[in-house]
């Protein structure tokens, strides 16, 4: 199936659970995947730097979005069979895929688990998971569950990105979680990425794969990217200088061009 229209609709995973999708754009198919507790927002004023070759495909996690909020299961590789379910729904056999963040863990579960669906594959700001990742500090722990909102909200937006790129930029944002999401939703994403644990299942990838992180990562610190190319085979990688969490946007002139690149050549 391929359109030039954007196209919003609804596919049902195995457990009968509605997940809402998104395609844009009449190329080669490209899945985007997004960040713990965010719905396909994630990718605005990105997802049209794919556009050219790509028709790119996001979906609202069960839990956000227009997606059902079940009260469970929620797992990375719960997340990965969704994404499978959508492209079945959109009759699509084989598709590029493109992960950040926690996007990034389900990314390795799609490729791990559906090796022939999936044509190259785009790891960013995201881990191996377990007891072999590099975890975020405790300062950092503390500072995103401190009890007021604002501060807490404000701890993320640092995270995410350096003060001159937010003066630059001062939002909208739609990096910092989807406000709809009820409590027991918001719960299950978080325990789904910290429980995510893939090392093992690593070297199974038959994808060729591209690694990318920005260096001032604290949320996901970039230590993890040597991690994941030592278990990847022949996975390449390339770091954003002065980038925190969402280099995809704050280096989208050359984040986008290099995806682009990678996933075309």
């Amino acid at each position: 199936m391929s359109t030039d229209q954007p196209l919003h609709a609804h596919a049902r995973a195995e457990d009968g659970t509605r997940l809402a999708y998104q395609r844009h754009g009449g190329g080669r198919p490209l899945v985007l995947l997004a960040g713990q507790a965010n719905d396909h927002h994630w990718w605005d004023g990105v997802r049209e730097d794919f556009h050219a070759t790509h028709s790119t495909i996001t979906l609202d996690y069960r839990g956000t979005g227009d997606s059902d909020k079940p009260d469970g299961p929620y797992s990375t590789q719960v997340f990965a069979d969704d994404v499978i379910a959508v492209l079945d729904d959109l009759g699509i056999e084989r598709a590029d895929v493109y992960g950040t963040s926690m996007g990034g863990r389900v990314a390795q579960w799609i490729a791990v688990r559906h090796p022939r669906r999936v044509g190259r594959l785009v790891l960013g700001c995201t881990s191996p998971g377990g007891p072999h990742a590099v975890e975020r500090d405790a300062a950092v722990r503390r500072a995103l569950a401190q009890p007021d909102p604002a501060a807490a909200r404000e701890a993320l937006l640092d995270l995410m990105y350096t003060p001159a790129w937010r003066a630059a930029h001062p939002g909208p944002y739609t990096t910092l979680g989807d406000p709809r999401m009820p409590p027991h939703a918001r719960r299950g994403h978080l325990q789904a990425s910290n429980r995510h644990d893939a090392w093992d299942a690593l070297p199974r990838i038959t994808a060729p794969t591209l690694i990318l992180h920005g260096d001032q990562d604290r949320l996901t610190p970039p230590a993890n990217v040597p991690l994941l190319a030592s278990r990847i085979p022949n996975a390449r990688t390339h770091i954003f200088p002065g980038a925190r969490h969402a280099y995809f946007q704050e280096c989208r002139p050359q984040a986008g061009p290099l995806v682009a690149d990678f996933l075309t050549t």
